[in-house]
């Protein structure tokens, strides 16, 4: 056998057909998408200067948006070609959370967008495109935060024992879409404009904070009662940072802009809001972080699987990262930038480890074969 047939037997085992190569894709795989894109965003908070990040940071959202783009083309192949398995894919409860990981990604290219864009494309064209980004995962987050649940109460087969981490993705949409709206806020000529965006994105933070409020404890219970289950999801259980970190975020972000928006005195109320609320909530975040890898490291101890949740190490932590960067710049503490460089530090180390693996399995294929129903306890 010629040494090319070897080599294509060796990195491409599973995509014999073109169609194969897209049996697999579902809405999971957006989650690179986020983990790669608020390695950029977060750069572009942290406190102070580094030479040369704001270049590194700008070459990794061109990268995330390269992925963002190959993915939705990927996505329309795979409901042109395996229409069963994607319709199946809202049935199924282990993988219906995660349509909120596409809104998501769109918002974090948004807010990429905005923020890079401008040296690329101009601040007129970025400032559109970013808009409409966040216009549709706006949108496509609203109705994810509507529809999954509709579905797990309606279709879905539950139990405590099926509670997943997992579960938050279809709600946190809104509250990313908070985080990221006051980037638009500035640019918006009318006051009414700039008052009523604020309003929604303040609205979006409520719509995701009580539905988080109402599954965290779900989540704890099931802990408690039924440990993590397979060692498959424990990387899931970061994600429960995700709504935590991004809505200290949200809270900071939109109290920078409040005056924009309000009289004086009214923004100075949203601006202290943002330092009360996040303080305390960054605090159980980081409890959140020290028990969850604290499981993730005594799992690894005896197997710890690669699989595409391994990317709720990243984006979760990314909005930590935001979160405390948005209270060091309002409160002026040290500490706190201190916080925000050694979480980035441990960001930028968990989305190499990833993007390491994520890479090895596409090119062996065997991110791409669809892998066996997940059966939820019933």
């Amino acid at each position: 056998m010629s040494t090319t047939a070897l080599t294509r037997r060796r990195i491409l085992p599973e995509l014999e057909r073109p169609a194969d190569a897209f049996r697999g894709i579902g809405p999971n795989w957006f989650a690179a998408v986020m983990g790669t894109g608020i390695v950029a965003n977060a750069a572009a908070t942290l406190p102070g200067h580094v030479t040369g990040l704001h270049t590194l940071a700008f070459a990794v959202w061109l990268l995330a948006s390269a992925m963002l783009a190959a993915l939705v083309a990927a996505t329309a192949v795979h409901w042109a070609r395996h229409r069963d398995t994607a319709r199946g894919h809202a049935l199924n409860p282990a993988m219906a959370p995660f349509y909120g990981a596409p809104p998501m990604a769109l918002l974090t290219i948004a807010a990429g967008t905005v923020t890079f864009g401008p040296d690329l494309l101009g601040t007129s064209a970025a400032l559109g495109v970013g808009t409409v980004l966040w216009t549709l995962g706006t949108l496509t987050g609203l109705a994810s935060t509507v529809l999954v649940p509709y579905l797990m109460i309606t279709r879905h087969t539950l139990s405590l024992e099926s509670v997943f981490a997992t579960w938050l993705m279809p709600v946190v949409p809104p509250m990313v879409s908070a985080a990221t709206g006051p980037l638009l806020i500035p640019h918006i000529a009318n006051e009414q404009g700039r008052l009523a965006l604020m309003l929604a994105c303040y609205a979006m933070f409520g719509i995701s904070l009580l539905a988080t409020a109402v599954l965290l404890p779900l989540i704890w219970t099931r802990l408690l009662l039924h440990r993590t289950g397979p060692a498959i999801m424990v990387p899931t259980l970061w994600i429960v940072l995700g709504p935590l970190g991004q809505s200290v975020t949200a809270a900071n972000t939109l109290g920078s802009v409040a005056h924009l928006a309000v009289p004086a005195d009214q923004a100075r109320a949203f601006e202290a809001f943002g330092v009360l609320y996040g303080v305390p909530v960054l605090g159980f975040a980081l409890l959140w972080l020290a028990l969850a890898a604290a499981i993730t490291l005594s799992t690894a101890r005896n197997e710890l699987p690669f699989a595409m949740t391994w990317w709720g190490f990243t984006f979760p932590l990314g909005t930590c990262v935001t979160g405390a960067s948005a209270l060091a710049a309002h409160t002026g503490a040290t500490a706190l930038e201190a916080l925000a460089i050694i979480l980035y530090a441990g960001l930028v180390t968990f989305w190499v480890l990833v993007g390491t693996h994520t890479t090895r399995g596409c090119l062996t294929g065997r991110l791409f074969q669809v892998p066996p129903p997940v059966r939820t306890p019933a």
